[in-house]
């Protein structure tokens, strides 16, 4: 759910690329916009290569090398292929007739579309499974054994090692700001660093069962840092305003304002997926009939949610409202629409083997 609200407000208010946009101009929403995407990036794509590394393990040891690559290009590698030569030229000729007014046929349009390869919001499939294959390559030439269970890290570990991880992607910035995109993949290498360690924190946390042990304590501390993280917000806009600095220093470059920027996200973005962890076990470790068929749908969900927020957005693009207004309207209704037509797509006969 909060993936689709990220891509819809990127419509409507925060900074950043979309198939269709229409931003508003009202600071009164594009700055509490910028914060909520700022707060997102520095962890959910990072949480969910967490727990990709902690169940690919298990899986792993369960299936054997060749059923589990042919089970990873399945589910990853046939949704690939499907955005890229399908669901890609369809969004972009929708936006082209609707958007553009260029009234040509569909046919036409794919006569001249030379973006085959264009993964989307799917660069985290590509991603995942580029690191699934360096795992069983690894796997295969390497065997690493620890004498005794690590155990799970504290509070003060955890802030150290966000600390060092805001570091190393400081020095990967300079080369590869935030917004820089490796294409056709639609990488930002930028972003890079916590998702290839994370990944791999994932494989030690399944290892040593860090998840099983991780105590309730740290994550209602680092709960305390994710909010007391929330206050360098108005230091951010302070330090641009007093030293007249463009803001692309946040970003990238050797700049001390992409050192402070770095370090800082890793920090509240370690500390809010912890506490995600240690509370949701503790306190959200149960389900529904109506959650369980939400979860099953989450897949198709991600894969077709561009198709809802681009429809939706081009169906009210006459509506003569501001972007923030439409966003706070229509968000609810993008978010159902995801999951309906993900639980639909599910229906399709053999759609089920594959997400």
């Amino acid at each position: 759910m909060l993936v689709v609200v990220h891509h819809t407000i990127i419509v409507y208010c925060a900074p950043g690329g979309w198939y269709y946009t229409e931003k508003t101009t009202q600071m009164a929403a594009i700055i509490p916009s910028t914060i909520f995407v700022s707060l997102n990036q520095s962890f959910f794509m990072g949480f969910f290569f967490l727990l990709a590394g902690y169940f690919t393990a298990p899986s792993y040891h369960r299936k054997g090398t060749w059923k589990f690559l042919g089970d990873r290009f399945t589910r990853l590698g046939i949704p690939l292929l499907f955005y890229s030569f399908v669901l890609s030229p369809l969004l972009s000729y929708l936006v082209y007739y609707f958007a553009e007014r260029n009234h040509i046929t569909y046919l036409q349009y794919l006569s001249g579309y030379h973006s085959w390869i264009d993964f989307g919001v799917l660069w985290f499939v590509a991603a995942l499974l580029l690191f699934t294959l360096i795992y069983v390559g690894a796997k295969r030439f390497v065997t690493i054994k620890f004498k005794n269970p690590i155990p799970a890290p504290g509070t003060a570990k955890i802030l150290f090692f966000a600390v060092l991880l805001g570091v190393i992607t400081f020095f990967v910035r300079i080369l590869f700001p935030v917004g820089w995109v490796l294409k056709p993949f639609g990488f930002q290498l930028g972003h890079f660093p916590q998702y290839i360690i994370l990944f791999i924190i994932g494989l030690l946390a399944y290892k040593n069962q860090w998840f099983d042990s991780l105590p309730l304590k740290v994550g209602k501390s680092l709960r305390r840092v994710a909010w007391l993280g929330l206050i360098f917000f108005p230091l951010f806009f302070l330090i641009k305003a007093k030293l007249n600095m463009p803001i692309e220093w946040y970003s990238g470059g050797f700049h001390w304002q992409s050192l402070l920027y770095a370090v800082w996200e890793q920090c509240i973005g370690i500390s809010i997926l912890t506490a995600l962890l240690s509370v949701g076990k503790n306190s959200w470790n149960r389900s529904s009939p109506l959650l369980s068929k939400l979860s099953r749908c989450t897949f198709a969900t991600y894969i077709f949610h561009p198709l809802v927020i681009t429809g939706v957005s081009l169906i009210f693009k006459c509506w003569l409202a501001d972007p923030a207004v439409k966003f706070l309207v229509l968000a609810p209704f993008v978010v159902m629409g995801s999951f309906l037509l993900g639980s639909i797509v599910l229906i399709i006969p053999g759609v089920k083997r594959i997400i």
